[in-house]
């Protein structure tokens, strides 16, 4: 794909993402390890992370309404950036964990960096959170940990979205 096509789909991700019918309901990160509380028998169910992997896991707190809530996983990490738009490559996988049927998600790899080509002026550098292109929702389910699989050097953070009211189309 030419990289003017890739920034498009970029854009239009972007731009799907602001434009979402639905409000955020807050951000959490999640730097290692475990969000919330999770006793070691609710993760027998999911593989050990592996050499170079860092298994992340999410607790949701249950709550009234959770087939109108979504969670979106957000993939990245922290780089000193310009004034363009950087992104990674990078595809979340679905698996299910063997004899039990639950899902979990797998970054194989960060992909490459790719960014917009814009001329910065100078000082403009500073720290950001850069994330994969793609940002999945997934169905909110407090019963069951979210977990991630990703490279060591890679920060998971997730956020909560609701749906709003349900409108008729004319």
């Amino acid at each position: 794909m030419k990289l003017p096509a890739l920034l498009a789909v970029g854009v239009a991700a972007l731009s799907l993402t602001a434009c979402a019918t639905a409000q955020a309901e807050g951000a959490m990160t999640q730097a290692d390890s475990v969000t919330g509380q999770a006793g070691s028998a609710d993760l027998k169910a999911f593989p050990a992370a592996t050499a170079g992997q860092t298994r992340h896991v999410i607790n949701l707190p249950a709550q009234s309404d959770e087939d109108a809530l979504k969670v979106e996983l957000i993939l990245g990490k922290t780089q000193t950036v310009d004034c363009n738009r950087q992104f990674f490559g990078g595809r979340l996988e679905t698996r299910t964990a063997e004899g039990w049927g639950y899902d979990y998600y797998v970054l194989p790899a960060l992909g490459n960096a790719a960014s917009t080509l814009m001329g910065c002026p100078p000082g403009s550098e500073r720290e950001a959170f850069v994330t994969t292109q793609e940002q999945p929702l997934i169905r909110y389910n407090s019963r069951l940990p979210v977990v991630v699989y990703t490279p060591s050097d890679v920060e998971v953070r997730y956020r909560v979205w609701r749906a709003g009211e349900t409108q008729t189309a004319r």
